[in-house]
């Protein structure tokens, strides 16, 4: 199964949250690196994620026009104050 790992950086309603992933690619030609950043929106069922927090996503079967992955795990919270 694919996963990624990115960050929430919108609680976007009810069990729905938009993550933020990053990856690197190199150029055809150049060789050089550089970062490609994507943005889905992701089914929360059980509303754990919060803004901030490292989670891991899969792809699942269309749960709307826009939400196609579902939350897997939340790896990392950040601290609130």
């Amino acid at each position: 199964m694919i996963t990624k790992k990115g960050a929430v950086v919108k609680i976007s309603g009810q069990k729905t949250v938009k993550v933020e992933v990053h990856e690197y690619r190199a150029h055809p030609k150049y060789k050089k690196r550089y970062r490609v950043t994507k943005r889905f929106l992701v089914h929360d069922e059980t509303e754990k994620a919060k803004m901030g927090d490292t989670v891991t996503i899969a792809p699942c079967k269309p749960v709307s026009k826009q939400k196609a992955w579902v939350l897997v795990s939340v790896d990392s919270s950040e601290p609130t104050e």
